[in-house]
């Protein structure tokens, strides 16, 4: 049995502002790099033609689930295993991670048969251009068949940050994402004796990068995380710890992968104006990540203190996490919105827009900012409920932002008024959520939180 640690993790008695820095710090650097990455890698496929961003964009919903199903069990593994340290259960602790490593490899599984056979498919049924086709399934083919890396990276990340280990997890991101722009443009174009691969090299580029940084996790996990043991040996499979993991992981999956719907339903409607629109909406989702992904970084490191002391029932550093995480993220989103109504022209310039992409562009990402407004409240809310073991509330609150609220109105106003009219389905959306949030998280303290003792509230 694995020997219990003699004195309380960091998250049990680090004051509330230095654990969330120092928690969070490194995340949301390495979030900035991954952030930096995607609008990289689209800006040099840019430079192939618009067709290529399309395909590219259109690519989207795939690699969006692949995260999803990946994230999903991810946060499930993160929320449960970090309770487990919280009750001093290292025997349990220690389970989880071994359960969490063999569910990545199933989903591994699904994703490869996914490209190996459904590549093609996925295009021609959103487009009859067939250079888009082709530049998309070759894309898809390459991103999904060697997606381990990235299923690995994802999972053995999650177990760092589940035992606070957060700056290495910044090194395997930042490692991985920094490998990925430098082989960008020398796959891509063929520098430096390379042979010229197009789209190919940008998925190349991607899939060696994840390969890397998950080798680099592999060993951060055996060399520094020594508040879990992963080991085969006396392994049970254990239903009990599989339920634990996916009752906020399913919930979570299904979240983010009701975006890939989102995204596809979106690019049908834009698609049906012009593959402008479409590849706009591929542009919008790259450089809104450079703002979006601080606070995803701020979450990762908000979710294992959260549930931590909730094991511990410490209820003061619950309230102070939640209070100090939505302060920020609301920053964040307001230097967000700033940004897209200042600099739009320059923001789409990055991508070698024309002047049809700008007409377009301009309008569509002041518009959709407005969203950003309410967002960081929304988001983390939902990181709450999902480290609180209510998954289930977050997903509520995305069934009704994208598909009760986003797309219906999408479409209605690209009936009623074109498509300048569609952006304002996402601030439409957006206030939708907030009402939602606000009323779910209202209930989850008021039940949960505030019934806990006060005697462990140091």
């Amino acid at each position: 049995m694995a020997k219990v640690q003699p004195q309380e993790n960091k998250m049990g008695v680090m004051p509330i502002p230095k654990l969330l820095a120092t928690m969070s710090l490194p995340m949301v650097i390495s979030m900035l790099v991954q952030a930096l990455y995607n609008i990289v890698d689209s800006m040099f496929v840019a430079q192939i033609n618009e067709n290529a961003l399309t395909a590219v964009s259109l690519a989207f919903p795939i690699q969006n689930l692949m995260i999803a199903v990946l994230t999903g069990t991810g946060v499930g593994i993160n929320a449960f295993l970090s309770r487990s340290l919280g009750e001093k259960n290292t025997e349990r602790a220690n389970s989880t991670a071994v359960h969490g490593l063999i569910l990545c490899g199933f989903s591994y599984l699904a994703f490869l048969l996914i490209g190996l056979f459904f590549s093609k498919l996925f295009f021609t049924v959103q487009t009859s251009d067939p250079q888009i086709i082709e530049y998309g399934t070759i894309y898809m083919k390459i991103c999904c068949i060697c997606s381990f890396g990235m299923a690995f990276q994802i999972t053995l990340e999650r177990l760092l940050q589940a035992t606070g280990k957060t700056f290495y997890t910044m090194i395997t991101q930042g490692l991985g994402a920094i490998i990925n722009m430098l082989l960008d443009p020398i796959m891509i174009f063929g520098l430096f004796g390379f042979p010229k691969m197009g789209v190919a090299g940008a998925a190349s580029a991607t899939i060696i990068g994840q390969i890397i940084a998950s080798l680099l996790a592999i060993y951060f996990n055996i060399t520094k995380n020594k508040e879990i043991h992963i080991s085969l040996r006396n392994f049970k499979w254990s239903g009990y710890i599989v339920k634990n993991i996916y009752s906020v992981g399913i919930p979570s999956i299904i979240m983010a992968s009701i975006g890939s719907v989102m995204t596809f339903g979106m690019n049908k409607i834009l698609i049906a104006f012009t593959s402008t629109a479409t590849a706009v909406f591929g542009v919008y989702f790259k450089i809104q990540s450079f703002i979006f992904m601080p606070v995803f970084g701020l979450n990762n490191g908000m979710v294992p203190i959260i549930a931590y002391n909730y094991g511990a029932q410490k209820k003061s550093r619950i309230y102070h996490t939640i209070r100090l995480s939505v302060i920020c993220a609301v920053v964040i989103m307001l230097i967000g919105f700033a940004i897209f109504q200042i600099f739009p022209r320059q923001l789409l310039a990055i991508f070698n827009a024309s002047e049809a992409m700008e007409k377009i562009g301009i309008p569509a990402l002041r518009t959709i900012s407005f969203s950003f407004l309410l967002a960081g409240f929304c988001i983390v809310s939902s990181s709450v409920f999902q480290a609180l073991s209510h998954g289930f509330l977050s997903l509520i609150v995305s069934v009704i932002r994208q598909l009760v609220v986003l797309l219906p109105s999408a479409f209605l106003l690209a009936r009623l008024g074109g498509l300048h009219t569609i952006w304002w389905s996402f601030p439409i959306a957006e206030l939708f959520s907030f009402a939602l949030c606000v009323y779910f998280l209202r209930h989850v303290l008021k039940n949960q939180i505030d019934p806990l003792s006060d005697e462990n509230n140091k």
